[in-house]
């Protein structure tokens, strides 16, 4: 079967130079190309289906790993990998601790990029080496995540951002009650009591952007 990718990325140069990689590889890939988010959510919604998605860490249309989670609540089955021009340590822990299948840096050659990319197809992850804050800590947490669904995964994103449960139900498209319920269930999965201390605990993996973007 043909393997279909999504690669949403807002720099026209980088777009195209990926996809030239790509077309080089062995044949059968069809490549879709988005500039935001938003346009990467209505090729989805056209298709339905994608063996791939190369999301670009810095979409105008989305704040730290908010687009991420957008898609990933589209297609939850579908392997997403961050692309970004800062493989820092911080970004790539973020995109572990999230679920990502891989980190891929920008000023690697188009060469390698698609063979990392030939090796997402494959089912492997792919991430740089980096030295990493507590390898512990980092899995101890993706754990967490893991545990929480597409829906709490998003309202907990939404909440990082600093939104309250009015504002959170008006985007999420959900009533206040279901984004209460939805909270409630995150702080017992994640250990935390409050609010406040949900966002202590994910900030540095939620919204890392706080120190770089793309």
């Amino acid at each position: 079967m043909d393997k279909r990718i999504l690669l949403a990325d807002d720099h026209p140069l980088t777009r195209e130079g990926l996809q030239m990689a790509l077309r080089m590889r062995p044949p059968g890939k069809h490549i879709d190309a988005a500039d935001s988010i938003e346009a990467a959510e209505k090729l989805i919604g056209a298709h339905n289906y994608y063996s791939l998605i190369l999301l670009d860490y810095g979409l105008p249309d989305s704040n730290g790993l908010s687009g991420f989670f957008r898609l990933q609540h589209l297609l939850g089955g579908t392997p997403i990998a961050l692309i970004s021009a800062y493989a820092e340590p911080s970004l790539v822990e973020a995109a572990k601790a999230a679920g990502a299948a891989g980190f891929l840096d920008k000023a690697s050659t188009l060469d390698d990029l698609a063979r990392q990319v030939d090796a997402l197809l494959d089912g492997r992850t792919v991430f740089p080496v980096a030295v990493q804050r507590s390898q512990n800590d980092t899995e101890a947490l993706r754990v967490r995540l893991a545990s929480l669904s597409p829906a709490q995964m998003r309202v907990l994103n939404a909440l990082v951002q600093g939104q309250g449960n009015r504002s959170l139900a008006e985007e999420l498209e959900l009533s206040e009650a279901t984004v209460k319920a939805h909270l409630t269930a995150i702080f017992r999965k994640l250990g935390v009591n409050n609010r406040l201390q949900a966002i202590t605990a994910v900030r540095p993996v939620l919204d890392p952007s706080s120190t770089t973007r793309h």
